[in-house]
């Protein structure tokens, strides 16, 4: 029962992070409508952040680990980014977006699909920031013995969204294009992200006093 609680933290946190609009998740639903080497494209994004956030978590569980104040310190600031992140997705919400991957255009090898996801994905600071940072630091902030827990649940966020969207995507398309699902979704993500906030604050406080 005590390796739920960060398997979940992991998933939700993860969760919240990569769904969102952007060149990677654009380019992962255009190939899925074109049923283009889908499954390679998936494995690549889900394996990636799988390796990111075990980095992230174990670079700095081994850091962490001989500085408690420095946990404490990377609690608080994680807190602060998550409650950042919530309010700017509840934000989006009131101004809705929409996700559009046209279905036309050329028709890449395998390889040169792959290079395309490796750019949007690997060439994109936010990722190292998000995944590596944020994901690692509240990874590594963890009880003992949880941070297996916490980086699976997070690996298993991301496989289930990349497969979702690329093996799913002629039916995630019509309802990624409607600003009102964005809305929807936003609104989750925000209400997610402030409350993983707010845990993180009151380890702090924990922590404190």
């Amino acid at each position: 029962m005590t390796q739920i609680a960060p398997l979940l933290t992991g998933f939700a946190l993860s969760f919240g992070l990569i769904v969102a609009i952007g060149a990677q998740n654009a380019f992962v639903l255009r190939q899925g409508l074109r049923r283009e080497h889908v499954g390679v494209l998936v494995t690549f994004c889900a394996l990636t952040d799988l390796l990111l956030i075990a980095a992230g978590v174990a670079g700095l569980g081994a850091v962490l680990g001989q500085a408690p104040r420095l946990v404490t310190g990377l609690s608080l600031g994680g807190a602060v980014f998550l409650g950042w992140y919530g309010i700017s997705a509840l934000r989006r919400a009131l101004h809705a977006e929409q996700l559009v991957a046209e279905n036309g255009g050329e028709t890449l090898s395998r390889l040169g699909a792959l290079a395309r996801v490796a750019g949007f994905t690997l060439l994109n600071p936010h990722v190292y920031l998000d995944t590596v940072l944020l994901v690692g630091s509240v990874g590594a902030a963890q009880p003992s013995g949880a941070h297996l827990p916490f980086v699976l649940g997070a690996g298993l966020a991301s496989a289930i969204w990349f497969v979702t969207l690329g093996y799913g995507a002629r039916l995630l398309a019509p309802l990624f294009s409607r600003p009102l699902a964005w809305r929807v979704l936003d609104l989750l993500v925000g209400a997610t992200m402030l409350l993983l906030a707010a845990g993180l604050l009151r380890r702090v406080l924990v922590a404190v006093m």
